[in-house]
Protein backbone atom coordinates (compact mmCIF):
# COMPACT_ATOMS: atom_id res chain seq x y z
CA UNK A 1 0.00 0.00 0.00
CA UNK A 2 2.33 3.33 -0.68
CA UNK A 3 4.28 5.01 -3.55
CA UNK A 4 8.15 7.18 -3.52
CA UNK A 5 7.09 10.96 -3.13
CA UNK A 6 9.74 13.38 -2.25
CA UNK A 7 8.77 15.89 0.23
CA UNK A 8 6.25 18.32 -1.30
CA UNK A 9 7.29 21.97 -1.56
CA UNK A 10 4.30 22.94 0.14
CA UNK A 11 5.01 20.27 2.90
CA UNK A 12 8.54 21.50 3.37
CA UNK A 13 7.69 24.76 3.62
CA UNK A 14 4.97 24.31 6.48
CA UNK A 15 7.34 21.67 8.60
CA UNK A 16 9.90 24.19 8.43
CA UNK A 17 7.46 26.71 9.90
CA UNK A 18 6.24 24.49 12.80
CA UNK A 19 9.84 22.52 13.46
CA UNK A 20 11.94 25.96 14.19
CA UNK A 21 8.93 27.55 16.15
CA UNK A 22 8.28 24.26 18.18
CA UNK A 23 10.82 21.85 18.60
CA UNK A 24 13.93 22.12 19.96
CA UNK A 25 12.68 24.71 22.37
CA UNK A 26 13.14 25.19 25.90
CA UNK A 27 10.47 27.99 26.27
CA UNK A 28 7.38 28.23 27.88
CA UNK A 29 3.98 29.39 26.54
CA UNK A 30 3.94 32.12 28.84
CA UNK A 31 5.87 34.91 29.31
CA UNK A 32 3.75 36.97 31.21
CA UNK A 33 4.41 38.27 35.01
CA UNK A 34 1.22 36.90 36.39
CA UNK A 35 1.84 33.06 37.40
CA UNK A 36 -0.10 30.66 35.55
CA UNK A 37 -2.96 28.86 36.98
CA UNK A 38 -4.57 25.90 36.05
CA UNK A 39 -7.63 27.60 35.44
CA UNK A 40 -5.60 30.27 32.76
CA UNK A 41 -3.34 26.76 31.34
CA UNK A 42 -6.96 25.09 30.64
CA UNK A 43 -8.11 28.48 28.90
CA UNK A 44 -4.72 28.29 26.63
CA UNK A 45 -5.28 24.24 26.24
CA UNK A 46 -8.80 25.25 24.31
CA UNK A 47 -7.05 27.97 22.42
CA UNK A 48 -4.08 25.30 20.97
CA UNK A 49 -7.14 22.83 20.49
CA UNK A 50 -9.13 25.42 18.27
CA UNK A 51 -6.24 27.05 16.47
CA UNK A 52 -5.25 23.44 15.80
CA UNK A 53 -8.27 22.79 14.33
CA UNK A 54 -8.20 25.31 12.60
CA UNK A 55 -5.20 25.04 10.66
CA UNK A 56 -6.35 21.58 9.58
CA UNK A 57 -10.01 22.57 7.92
CA UNK A 58 -7.86 25.52 6.22
CA UNK A 59 -5.22 22.43 5.09
CA UNK A 60 -8.41 20.03 4.40
CA UNK A 61 -10.26 22.95 2.25
CA UNK A 62 -7.22 23.11 0.14
CA UNK A 63 -6.71 19.50 -0.54
CA UNK A 64 -10.67 19.56 -1.60
CA UNK A 65 -9.99 22.36 -3.96
CA UNK A 66 -6.08 20.51 -5.28
CA UNK A 67 -8.76 17.24 -5.81
CA UNK A 68 -11.56 19.32 -7.14
CA UNK A 69 -8.77 20.46 -10.20
CA UNK A 70 -7.75 17.18 -10.63
CA UNK A 71 -11.07 15.72 -11.37
CA UNK A 72 -11.92 18.36 -13.40
CA UNK A 73 -8.44 18.39 -15.31
CA UNK A 74 -6.42 14.55 -14.53
CA UNK A 75 -2.67 15.08 -16.03
CA UNK A 76 0.13 14.33 -13.81
CA UNK A 77 0.75 17.68 -12.42
CA UNK A 78 -2.69 18.10 -10.79
CA UNK A 79 -2.32 14.49 -9.29
CA UNK A 80 1.00 15.85 -7.95
CA UNK A 81 -0.84 18.94 -6.30
CA UNK A 82 -3.16 16.98 -5.07
CA UNK A 83 -0.98 14.75 -3.10
CA UNK A 84 1.25 17.47 -2.19
CA UNK A 85 -2.36 19.04 -0.25
CA UNK A 86 -2.87 15.83 1.26
CA UNK A 87 0.73 15.62 2.22
CA UNK A 88 0.57 19.28 3.99
CA UNK A 89 -3.23 18.49 5.45
CA UNK A 90 -1.78 15.88 7.99
CA UNK A 91 1.04 18.29 9.06
CA UNK A 92 -1.69 20.15 11.40
CA UNK A 93 -4.25 17.64 11.69
CA UNK A 94 -1.53 14.99 13.25
CA UNK A 95 -0.50 17.49 16.02
CA UNK A 96 -4.45 17.70 17.27
CA UNK A 97 -3.75 14.15 18.17
CA UNK A 98 -3.21 14.97 21.33
CA UNK A 99 -6.47 16.02 22.40
CA UNK A 100 -7.81 12.68 21.78
CA UNK A 101 -8.21 10.22 24.90
CA UNK A 102 -9.08 12.91 27.61
CA UNK A 103 -11.68 14.65 25.58
CA UNK A 104 -14.62 12.27 24.94
CA UNK A 105 -15.81 14.62 22.49
CA UNK A 106 -12.85 14.05 20.30
CA UNK A 107 -12.45 10.21 20.57
CA UNK A 108 -15.78 9.90 19.40
CA UNK A 109 -15.46 11.67 16.42
CA UNK A 110 -12.13 11.22 15.13
CA UNK A 111 -12.42 7.63 13.67
CA UNK A 112 -14.47 9.18 10.61
CA UNK A 113 -11.47 11.11 9.87
CA UNK A 114 -8.33 8.92 10.43
CA UNK A 115 -9.07 5.11 10.88
CA UNK A 116 -6.36 2.54 9.83
CA UNK A 117 -5.78 0.13 9.19
CA UNK A 118 -7.85 -0.04 6.48
CA UNK A 119 -8.79 -2.36 4.11
CA UNK A 120 -8.88 -0.57 0.77
CA UNK A 121 -10.77 -3.02 -1.17
CA UNK A 122 -13.79 -2.08 0.50
CA UNK A 123 -13.16 1.10 -1.58
CA UNK A 124 -11.87 0.43 -4.90
CA UNK A 125 -10.07 -2.11 -7.31
CA UNK A 126 -6.81 -4.13 -5.68
CA UNK A 127 -4.11 -6.35 -6.96
CA UNK A 128 -5.36 -9.24 -5.00
CA UNK A 129 -2.48 -11.40 -5.27
CA UNK A 130 -0.80 -10.27 -1.76
CA UNK A 131 -3.37 -8.28 -0.58
CA UNK A 132 -3.46 -8.57 3.12
CA UNK A 133 -6.63 -7.67 4.79
CA UNK A 134 -8.44 -8.53 8.08
CA UNK A 135 -9.63 -12.05 7.92
CA UNK A 136 -13.18 -12.84 7.97
CA UNK A 137 -14.13 -9.32 6.86
CA UNK A 138 -16.45 -9.59 4.34
CA UNK A 139 -16.21 -6.05 3.08
CA UNK A 140 -12.52 -6.64 1.99
CA UNK A 141 -13.26 -6.77 -1.47
CA UNK A 142 -16.71 -5.47 -2.03
CA UNK A 143 -15.29 -2.78 -4.01
CA UNK A 144 -17.89 0.39 -3.63
CA UNK A 145 -16.73 2.01 -6.69
CA UNK A 146 -17.45 -0.82 -9.20
CA UNK A 147 -20.29 -1.56 -7.49
CA UNK A 148 -24.64 -0.34 -7.17
CA UNK A 149 -24.97 -2.53 -4.29
CA UNK A 150 -22.69 -4.09 -2.36
CA UNK A 151 -23.31 -6.87 0.34
CA UNK A 152 -21.39 -6.86 3.60
CA UNK A 153 -22.62 -9.26 6.36
CA UNK A 154 -25.79 -10.60 4.86
CA UNK A 155 -26.80 -6.71 4.54
CA UNK A 156 -27.23 -5.87 0.85
CA UNK A 157 -26.43 -1.83 1.07
CA UNK A 158 -27.35 0.62 -2.26
CA UNK A 159 -24.42 2.40 -3.27
CA UNK A 160 -25.38 3.99 -6.38
CA UNK A 161 -25.02 7.83 -4.91
CA UNK A 162 -21.59 8.76 -3.44
CA UNK A 163 -22.45 11.09 -1.23
CA UNK A 164 -20.81 12.31 2.34
CA UNK A 165 -23.76 10.62 4.14
CA UNK A 166 -23.59 7.15 2.62
CA UNK A 167 -19.95 6.98 3.11
CA UNK A 168 -20.24 7.66 6.80
CA UNK A 169 -22.41 5.49 7.58
CA UNK A 170 -20.16 2.78 5.48
CA UNK A 171 -17.43 2.72 8.50
CA UNK A 172 -17.30 -0.61 10.61
CA UNK A 173 -19.96 -2.07 8.14
CA UNK A 174 -20.58 -5.76 8.61
CA UNK A 175 -19.03 -5.23 12.04
CA UNK A 176 -15.58 -4.80 10.52
CA UNK A 177 -13.10 -1.44 11.98
CA UNK A 178 -10.89 -2.64 9.09
CA UNK A 179 -14.09 -1.22 6.94
CA UNK A 180 -12.92 2.27 6.85
CA UNK A 181 -14.81 4.36 3.87
CA UNK A 182 -14.25 8.00 5.27
CA UNK A 183 -10.83 10.08 6.46
CA UNK A 184 -7.50 10.83 5.06
CA UNK A 185 -6.54 7.36 4.63
CA UNK A 186 -9.57 6.44 2.31
CA UNK A 187 -8.46 10.11 0.62
CA UNK A 188 -4.95 8.92 0.24
CA UNK A 189 -5.53 6.04 -0.74
CA UNK A 190 -7.68 7.18 -3.72
CA UNK A 191 -4.22 9.74 -4.56
CA UNK A 192 -2.08 7.28 -4.44
CA UNK A 193 -3.58 3.69 -4.70
CA UNK A 194 -2.03 0.46 -3.41
CA UNK A 195 1.74 -0.12 -2.03
CA UNK A 196 3.19 -2.88 -3.88
CA UNK A 197 6.32 -2.53 -2.59
CA UNK A 198 6.65 -4.87 0.32
CA UNK A 199 9.50 -3.76 2.65
CA UNK A 200 11.20 -2.44 -0.83
CA UNK A 201 11.29 1.26 -1.42
CA UNK A 202 8.35 2.71 -2.85
CA UNK A 203 4.88 3.63 -2.24
CA UNK A 204 1.38 3.53 -3.98
CA UNK A 205 1.69 4.74 -8.01
CA UNK A 206 -2.13 5.11 -8.87
CA UNK A 207 -2.04 6.43 -12.71
CA UNK A 208 -3.71 9.82 -13.10
CA UNK A 209 -5.77 8.04 -15.92
CA UNK A 210 -7.78 6.29 -12.87
CA UNK A 211 -9.83 9.64 -13.14
CA UNK A 212 -9.73 10.31 -17.09
CA UNK A 213 -12.69 10.64 -19.31
CA UNK A 214 -13.76 8.25 -21.96
CA UNK A 215 -11.58 5.59 -23.58
CA UNK A 216 -8.74 7.29 -21.67
CA UNK A 217 -9.95 5.54 -18.60
CA UNK A 218 -7.96 2.91 -16.64
CA UNK A 219 -9.04 0.12 -14.51
CA UNK A 220 -12.64 1.30 -15.12
CA UNK A 221 -15.02 3.31 -13.20
CA UNK A 222 -13.62 6.47 -13.36
CA UNK A 223 -16.54 8.85 -13.20
CA UNK A 224 -17.33 6.39 -10.04
CA UNK A 225 -14.17 7.32 -8.48
CA UNK A 226 -14.06 10.78 -9.17
CA UNK A 227 -17.33 11.21 -7.28
CA UNK A 228 -16.37 8.81 -4.14
CA UNK A 229 -12.74 11.43 -4.18
CA UNK A 230 -15.21 14.22 -3.85
CA UNK A 231 -17.80 13.23 -1.88
CA UNK A 232 -15.36 11.98 0.58
CA UNK A 233 -13.20 15.37 0.67
CA UNK A 234 -16.68 17.22 0.88
CA UNK A 235 -17.10 15.01 3.95
CA UNK A 236 -13.64 15.96 5.73
CA UNK A 237 -14.30 19.43 5.68
CA UNK A 238 -18.11 19.28 7.49
CA UNK A 239 -16.18 17.03 10.28
CA UNK A 240 -13.66 19.42 10.48
CA UNK A 241 -15.80 22.30 10.67
CA UNK A 242 -17.80 20.89 13.17
CA UNK A 243 -14.93 20.20 15.95
CA UNK A 244 -13.42 23.72 14.87
CA UNK A 245 -16.72 25.20 16.17
CA UNK A 246 -16.47 22.92 19.28
CA UNK A 247 -13.42 24.60 20.68
CA UNK A 248 -14.36 28.30 19.04
CA UNK A 249 -14.36 30.98 22.14
CA UNK A 250 -17.10 33.27 22.94
CA UNK A 251 -19.44 30.28 22.95
CA UNK A 252 -21.69 29.18 25.45
CA UNK A 253 -23.25 26.30 24.22
CA UNK A 254 -20.01 23.73 22.54
CA UNK A 255 -17.24 22.05 24.47
CA UNK A 256 -15.23 24.58 24.98
CA UNK A 257 -17.54 26.00 27.59
CA UNK A 258 -18.01 22.81 29.45
CA UNK A 259 -14.79 23.05 29.51
CA UNK A 260 -13.85 25.56 30.85
CA UNK A 261 -17.28 26.10 33.54
CA UNK A 262 -15.93 22.32 34.94
CA UNK A 263 -13.00 22.14 37.80
CA UNK A 264 -9.58 23.13 36.86
CA UNK A 265 -8.21 20.46 37.79
CA UNK A 266 -10.38 18.02 35.73
CA UNK A 267 -9.42 20.25 32.26
CA UNK A 268 -5.08 19.93 33.71
CA UNK A 269 -6.03 16.04 34.10
CA UNK A 270 -7.41 15.85 30.44
CA UNK A 271 -4.18 17.58 29.31
CA UNK A 272 -1.96 15.13 31.16
CA UNK A 273 -3.84 12.05 29.75
CA UNK A 274 -3.91 12.84 26.47
CA UNK A 275 -0.08 13.58 26.46
CA UNK A 276 0.45 10.41 28.54
CA UNK A 277 -2.13 8.54 26.30
CA UNK A 278 -0.20 9.11 23.12
CA UNK A 279 2.65 8.90 23.97
CA UNK A 280 2.52 5.63 25.37
CA UNK A 281 -0.17 3.30 23.80
CA UNK A 282 -0.86 5.28 20.85
CA UNK A 283 2.50 6.35 19.39
CA UNK A 284 5.11 4.01 21.02
CA UNK A 285 2.44 1.25 21.41
CA UNK A 286 -0.39 0.71 18.14
CA UNK A 287 1.91 2.59 15.88
CA UNK A 288 5.37 2.18 16.33
CA UNK A 289 5.83 -1.35 18.77
CA UNK A 290 3.09 -3.26 16.92
CA UNK A 291 4.80 -2.37 13.44
CA UNK A 292 8.41 -3.11 14.28
CA UNK A 293 7.40 -6.51 16.20
CA UNK A 294 5.52 -8.07 13.41
CA UNK A 295 7.28 -6.57 10.44
CA UNK A 296 3.83 -5.69 9.07
CA UNK A 297 3.53 -3.05 7.13
CA UNK A 298 0.28 -3.27 6.87
CA UNK A 299 0.25 -1.63 10.68
CA UNK A 300 2.08 1.06 8.96
CA UNK A 301 0.14 4.57 9.25
CA UNK A 302 0.40 6.95 6.13
CA UNK A 303 1.28 3.32 4.48
CA UNK A 304 0.14 4.21 0.85
CA UNK A 305 2.17 7.74 0.75
CA UNK A 306 4.94 6.81 2.94
CA UNK A 307 4.18 9.41 5.13
CA UNK A 308 4.10 7.55 8.41
CA UNK A 309 7.43 9.05 9.57
CA UNK A 310 5.97 12.47 9.01
CA UNK A 311 2.84 11.66 10.73
CA UNK A 312 4.55 10.12 14.14
CA UNK A 313 6.94 13.14 14.02
CA UNK A 314 4.11 15.68 14.55
CA UNK A 315 1.97 13.31 16.60
CA UNK A 316 5.17 14.20 19.19
CA UNK A 317 5.28 17.85 18.18
CA UNK A 318 1.31 17.94 18.98
CA UNK A 319 2.76 16.68 22.59
CA UNK A 320 5.41 18.96 23.28
CA UNK A 321 3.31 21.71 22.24
CA UNK A 322 0.40 21.39 24.59
CA UNK A 323 3.21 21.13 27.21
CA UNK A 324 5.07 24.35 26.38
CA UNK A 325 1.94 26.29 25.57
CA UNK A 326 3.37 27.16 22.14
CA UNK A 327 1.74 25.99 18.54
CA UNK A 328 3.15 27.22 15.18
CA UNK A 329 0.38 27.81 13.01
CA UNK A 330 0.53 27.07 9.31
CA UNK A 331 0.41 30.86 8.58
CA UNK A 332 3.71 31.36 10.49
CA UNK A 333 2.19 32.86 13.53
CA UNK A 334 3.17 31.89 17.39
CA UNK A 335 0.04 30.74 19.50
CA UNK A 336 1.48 30.94 22.96
CA UNK A 337 -0.20 31.07 26.58
CA UNK A 338 0.46 30.28 30.42
CA UNK A 339 1.09 26.31 29.99
CA UNK A 340 1.77 22.91 31.85
CA UNK A 341 5.53 23.60 31.81
CA UNK A 342 4.71 27.09 33.69
CA UNK A 343 2.49 25.29 36.38
CA UNK A 344 5.26 22.46 37.15
CA UNK A 345 8.56 24.82 37.36
CA UNK A 346 6.27 26.77 39.90
CA UNK A 347 6.11 23.20 42.58
CA UNK A 348 9.30 21.24 40.77
CA UNK A 349 11.61 23.15 38.56
CA UNK A 350 13.82 20.54 38.54
CA UNK A 351 10.69 17.90 37.23
CA UNK A 352 9.72 20.66 34.43
CA UNK A 353 13.59 20.61 33.34
CA UNK A 354 14.05 17.22 32.85
CA UNK A 355 10.62 17.13 31.38
CA UNK A 356 11.61 19.42 28.48
CA UNK A 357 15.03 18.22 28.19
CA UNK A 358 13.20 14.42 27.64
CA UNK A 359 9.86 16.36 25.27
CA UNK A 360 13.48 17.31 23.09
CA UNK A 361 15.09 13.77 23.40
CA UNK A 362 11.84 12.53 22.12
CA UNK A 363 11.73 15.02 18.95
CA UNK A 364 15.43 14.56 18.51
CA UNK A 365 14.66 10.57 18.06
CA UNK A 366 11.31 11.52 16.16
CA UNK A 367 13.86 13.48 13.66
CA UNK A 368 16.17 10.81 12.97
CA UNK A 369 13.51 8.58 11.64
CA UNK A 370 12.23 11.62 9.91
CA UNK A 371 15.45 12.03 8.36
CA UNK A 372 16.25 8.43 7.26
CA UNK A 373 12.83 8.62 5.52
CA UNK A 374 13.46 11.66 3.38
CA UNK A 375 17.25 11.18 3.17
CA UNK A 376 18.21 12.10 -0.83
CA UNK A 377 20.43 9.26 -0.87
CA UNK A 378 19.43 5.28 0.43
CA UNK A 379 15.98 6.91 2.14
CA UNK A 380 14.36 4.60 4.16
CA UNK A 381 11.18 4.89 4.76
CA UNK A 382 8.95 3.37 7.92
CA UNK A 383 8.21 0.60 6.07
CA UNK A 384 11.83 -0.65 5.51
CA UNK A 385 13.00 0.31 8.95
CA UNK A 386 10.10 -2.37 10.09
CA UNK A 387 11.02 -4.74 7.46
CA UNK A 388 12.66 -8.53 9.24
CA UNK A 389 16.51 -8.19 9.37
CA UNK A 390 17.21 -4.26 9.35
CA UNK A 391 18.92 -3.47 12.83
CA UNK A 392 19.71 -0.21 11.57
CA UNK A 393 15.76 0.27 11.08
CA UNK A 394 14.62 -1.58 14.37
CA UNK A 395 17.33 1.01 16.37
CA UNK A 396 16.44 4.15 14.81
CA UNK A 397 12.43 2.87 15.73
CA UNK A 398 12.89 1.15 19.21
CA UNK A 399 15.18 4.70 19.64
CA UNK A 400 11.86 6.65 19.47
CA UNK A 401 9.54 4.00 20.93
CA UNK A 402 12.20 4.57 23.84
CA UNK A 403 11.99 8.03 23.92
CA UNK A 404 8.18 8.28 24.39
CA UNK A 405 8.32 5.61 26.72
CA UNK A 406 10.58 7.33 29.06
CA UNK A 407 8.86 11.23 28.60
CA UNK A 408 5.81 9.29 29.99
CA UNK A 409 6.67 8.32 33.38
CA UNK A 410 7.72 12.23 33.70
CA UNK A 411 4.36 13.19 32.77
CA UNK A 412 2.66 10.67 35.13
CA UNK A 413 5.12 12.46 37.31
CA UNK A 414 4.09 15.82 36.51
CA UNK A 415 0.62 14.90 37.19
CA UNK A 416 1.51 13.47 40.66
CA UNK A 417 2.93 16.58 41.49
CA UNK A 418 0.04 18.92 40.38
CA UNK A 419 -2.07 17.18 42.65
CA UNK A 420 -4.18 15.01 40.81
CA UNK A 421 -5.24 11.46 40.90
CA UNK A 422 -2.71 8.47 39.44
CA UNK A 423 -2.94 9.55 35.53
CA UNK A 424 -2.67 5.75 34.20
CA UNK A 425 -2.25 6.87 30.77
CA UNK A 426 -3.47 4.28 28.16
CA UNK A 427 -1.20 1.89 27.37
CA UNK A 428 -3.77 0.25 24.77
CA UNK A 429 -2.17 -2.74 26.31
CA UNK A 430 1.52 -3.04 25.92
CA UNK A 431 4.11 -3.43 27.60
CA UNK A 432 7.55 -1.07 27.69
Amino acid sequence: MKANVQPAPLVLAIATLVSTGCANTSLSGSEASEPATKASVVEHYADLAHAGYEDALITAKALDKATDRMLANPTEANLQAAREAWLAARVPYQQTEVFRFGNAIVDDWEGQLNAWPLDEGLIDYVQTDGYQYELGNAGATANIIASERVNIGGETIDVSSLTPELLAGLNEAGGSEANVATGYHAIEFLLWGQDLHGFEQGSGERPVTDYAKGADCTNGNCGRRGQYLDAVTDLLITDLEWMVAQWAPEDSDNYRSQLMNADADEGVQKMLFGMGSLSLGELAGERMKVALEANSYEDEHDCFSDNTHNSHYYNGQGIQNVYTGLYRRVDGTLVSGPSLSDLVSQNDPELDSRLKVQLETTMAALSDLKSHAEAEEDPMPFDVMIAPGNAKGADIVNGAIMALVQQTASIEQAARQLGLETLSPDDAGHSF
